[in-house]
């Protein structure tokens, strides 16, 4: 087994959002992404600061980790890197 780079965890963390139909709340998402509580939390300011990614309320008041349109275009982008990258066996 092994461990996921750093541009698969944060493909990986937006591609949760994108599947629960753009937002999700925190508690889940950090269930989904199979990372430490310390880690994840780290994941999350980096995106928050990227603008991958904002904190809205939603029902109820409850936070939620919605997807911006730059993290979508990062999903996009991703999955073209991963196409070349397998295209050429690197």
């Amino acid at each position: 087994m092994t461990k996921r780079d750093r541009l698969r965890v944060i493909h990986d963390i937006l591609n949760i959002i994108r599947r629960h139909n753009g937002a999700i709340k925190p508690t889940p998402l950090l269930r989904y992404s199979n990372l430490s509580s310390q880690n994840f939390s780290k994941y999350m300011e980096e995106l928050k600061e990227k603008g991958f990614v904002e904190e809205k309320e939603g029902k109820k008041g409850r936070k939620e980790i919605v997807l911006t349109r730059r993290g979508s275009d990062y999903l996009q982008k991703y999955k073209v890197i991963v196409g070349i990258i397998d295209e050429f066996n690197l």
